[in-house]
């Protein structure tokens, strides 16, 4: 009976760990929305020539296209390279899971502009 006990209660503590580990990678969409304001607050402020809202919104993308660039790490379309190449692999989860929430084919996108 201990041994029963004993196996079930590992595989709770695994199934729990590896839980967290998957909420970990996808990242939290409110402190991606905060820091992803941030950096480009810092790109308009470095280039003053450039427009003053971000030239990518959540629903310019489907949550594919917006997975494939975080995956690729190909942040050439929202322009200030060196600020995005500093950023954290945390930051950037969370800026990826904030633009995935209001993709274009998400279940709520984001219309705000």
């Amino acid at each position: 009976m201990k041994k029963i006990t004993r196996t079930a209660t590992l595989i709770v503590a695994a199934l729990v760990c590896f839980a967290f580990t998957v909420h970990a990678e996808e990242g939290d969409k409110r402190k991606g929305k905060y820091t992803y304001r941030n950096v480009y607050k810092t790109c308009h402020a470095q280039n003053a020539a450039s427009p003053a809202k971000p030239p990518l919104n959540p629903d310019s993308k489907t949550q594919a296209q917006w997975k494939k660039m975080f995956e690729t790490k190909d942040f050439a379309q929202f322009g200030c390279k060196d600020v995005w190449a500093k950023l954290s692999q945390e930051d950037l989860n969370n800026i990826c899971a904030y633009l995935v929430s209001g993709a274009a084919d998400s279940p709520t996108p984001a219309k705000c502009k």
